[in-house]
């Protein structure tokens, strides 16, 4: 049995905060704006009239109220309608490194680590910020830590995927001490035009250092993990570099971030609670023995589903089951490392899951004992 830490976590989001009815204001003029320009077409039924949004049907379908962004004017912009950023360039550190240089420091304070203690760092995200060089590399160099260090990329489980990845390294002997880091610029990639797309996402980065036998009084022991996959194209992004050369053009709104949510809702969910709950009998933990479920942050009605049919009840304590979504929004696969960071308040012996889900669909469930 090896005896390897989640030693501390640190989070980051943006100063910007964009209220549910600021982005309906917003929304709704872009609306506006859209059928009058279009009045004709739509009149003759060559173009659907586009309808208005509003802050009850977004806290209804998602349970988000607000989120945190890094352009708020760009984004509420009805002639832009997306943040305002600049292209990756070698002159400067990239949004992501800087970002998650930021959720580092945090939590390499809190495990009570410095650089020098560090033998890899890991970026796993959901949103690439470019094909090279790493980003991890990028910030290994930032921070001084020697070692290797390379990114991944699984979606919305990325986080969990990277801390199983360094799990494993430290477990196979390649590191003692390995920085997960997972920056979630996701607002440059949202379509905020779109009325079933355009409240979902908020900008953030999360941090943890994954180490053995640590000291830290803030360590978590990991005691299992348990991953999965299977294809699926209901959460799909086809942006990449092969758009230059397409000779099959698409529009960069086709080339987005895209899912069918009622058939997310349908598959994921049941498959979530499915493994967690396996995972647990494997190890013989009964669920109602779980102090806290840190679940991905997708949306207030899966998070509930999922937690429900793992209890087997549905009026559990809301505090088994922390739900950063409302003030945050999605943030992609930081959400689970969201709602562990900001509500980790246990007792030495208790125990709780971090699991995230997303596009592929991949799904990574990690049990952990407050030590």
């Amino acid at each position: 049995m090896h005896n390897i830490h989640i030693a501390g976590t640190g989070i980051w989001y943006p100063d910007n905060l964009i209220t549910n009815d600021e982005l309906v204001k917003s929304y709704n003029s872009y609306v506006d704006e859209f059928n009058e320009k279009n009045k004709a077409e739509i009149e003759n039924g060559a173009i659907e009239l586009m309808p208005h949004s509003s802050s009850e049907f977004i806290e209804k379908a998602s349970g988000i109220e607000t989120r945190y962004v890094i352009d708020k004017e760009g984004i509420l912009d009805t002639s832009r309608m997306m943040p305002k950023v600049s292209n990756e360039d070698e002159g400067r550190l990239s949004i992501h490194a800087e970002s998650g240089i930021l959720a580092a420091n945090k939590a390499m304070a809190q495990a009570g680590v410095t650089s020098a203690d560090i033998d890899a760092v890991i970026v796993g995200t959901s949103h690439a910020a470019r094909n090279y060089p790493a980003v991890a590399i990028e910030i290994q160099t930032e921070l001084g830590i020697k070692g290797y260090a390379y990114d991944m990329l699984v979606g919305c489980s990325s986080t969990t995927f990277a801390i199983n990845n360094a799990y494993s390294d430290i477990a196979s002997g390649l590191a003692n001490t390995v920085l997960v880091i997972n920056p979630e610029i996701s607002t440059p990639f949202v379509n905020f035009t779109h009325r079933d797309k355009h409240f979902i996402f908020g900008d953030a980065c999360a941090a943890t250092v994954v180490q053995k036998n640590s000291k830290s009084t803030h360590a978590f022991k990991i005691i299992d993990r348990k991953l999965h996959t299977q294809f699926s194209n209901n959460i799909r992004s086809d942006f990449s570099y092969l758009n230059r050369a397409a000779t099959d053009q698409k529009t960069i709104e086709e080339l987005m971030f895209d899912q069918n949510g009622r058939s997310v809702f349908k598959d994921v969910c049941p498959l979530v609670a499915s493994l967690i709950s396996s995972q647990l009998e494997k190890n013989n933990i009964d669920p109602k023995n779980i102090s806290r479920f840190w679940l991905h942050q997708a949306n207030g009605k899966m998070i509930r589903l999922i937690a429900s049919k793992i209890l087997g009840d549905d009026n559990f304590d809301p505090d088994l089951v922390p739900m950063p979504i409302k003030q945050f929004g999605n943030l992609a696969s930081v959400g689970s490392l969201f709602a562990f960071n900001l509500n980790n308040d246990l007792e030495a012996g208790d125990k709780g899951i971090i699991c995230s889900f997303g596009a592929g669909y991949s799904v990574c469930s990690i049990i952990v004992e407050k030590i």
